[in-house]
Formats: C-alpha cells, sequence, structure tokens
C-alpha cells in the first residue's frame, strides 16, 4: 500500500520583535510570501493530504493553515502536536508510526534541524531543508509504523527559490 508523508519546513520567520518567545514568533514578509507559492504548488501537483499535523509554534501553525487553504484542506482539521516542536528523529518517527492506517497521505509542519535530520534519514541526498521546503516521501508500506525501517520508493524536493 502507498503512503505519502510530507514534511514542510515552516516558512520564514519574524525576528523583529526580540521580546517574543520563541514559539510567538510569527511569519517574516518572505513567509507570507513564500508559503502561499508553495500551496499553489503542492495543488498544482494534485497532493491532497487525509490529514496535517503541525507543531504548536505560531510560524509553523501559519505555514499549515496557508497551505492547507491552497489545497482545499479545512483549516479547523489541523491537528497540533506539541511533539513536532524542539523534538528529534526518534520522536518524529513515534509521531509518524502512530497514525492511523487509513490514513494514505499525511503531512507533517515542524522545524530544523529535525525536520532535515529526518528528510536526511530517509534520502542521504538531503542535507538542507530551507525554510518552507517541501519533501514528499511516498513509502511502500501496509501501516505507518513501518515506514521507519524502509526507503521511500519516490522522494521529491522542492523550495522556494527552486522553482
Amino acid at each position: 500500500m502507498e503512503r505519502t508523508l510530507l514534511l514542510v519546513r515552516h516558512a520564514k520567520s519574524s525576528w523583529e520583535e526580540v521580546a517574543l518567545s520563541d514559539r510567538a514568533r510569527p511569519l517574516a514578509r518572505r513567509g507570507q510570501r513564500d508559503a502561499p507559492l508553495m500551496g499553489k504548488r503542492l495543488a498544482k501537483a494534485g497532493v491532497k493530504p487525509d490529514a496535517i499535523l503541525s507543531s504548536p509554534a505560531c510560524r509553523a501553525l501559519s505555514t499549515a493553515n496557508i497551505i492547507a487553504e491552497a489545497l482545499d484542506f479545512r483549516a479547523k482539521s489541523i491537528l497540533v502536536d506539541e511533539r513536532l516542536y524542539a523534538s528529534d528523529v526518534e520522536t518524529l518517527l513515534a509521531v509518524i508510526g502512530e497514525l492511523g492506517d487509513p490514513l494514505r497521505c499525511v503531512m507533517l509542519f515542524g522545524h530544523n534541524p529535525e525536520f532535515t535530520d529526518l528528510a536526511h534519514r530517509f534520502s542521504g541526498k538531503i542535507t538542507r531543508m530551507p525554510t518552507c521546503a517541501v519533501v514528499q516521501f511516498t513509502f511502500d508500506a501496509a501501516s505507518w509504523s513501518a515506514i521507519a525501517g524502509l526507503k521511500p520508493v519516490r522522494v521529491l524536493f522542492d523550495y522556494p527559490k527552486q522553482g
């Protein structure tokens, strides 16, 4: 059974308000421009997620909302998972492994370095995920819990400056 996992690093965040906590940092102007651009590219590619999970950080959740809108995915259906903020590869794999098996296409919105580390684990060619980068992995797997030990059958990588 084919399963598609999309890892989306949040769009460029703003550092203008230095008093804000890391979680509260909003998107910068460039992030507000890049997220809709990537959403349009994903929509044009026919991406239809069954589920979207996001880090609770403002910049990640804002990116998720913008891209979800472009994909006609209801923003109210985005699941916020605390484990997608300041985590590690093993934690991300645990989140993925808990996904319900009826789901075929899932998007995760989060942060570096853990998203680059996970992408690199699945594909050694990926060594850096710039802001608003999207990596799409397709696995031949009976369950989400099985993908931790698999290599993807297809990898697509895109980011705003690539197009």
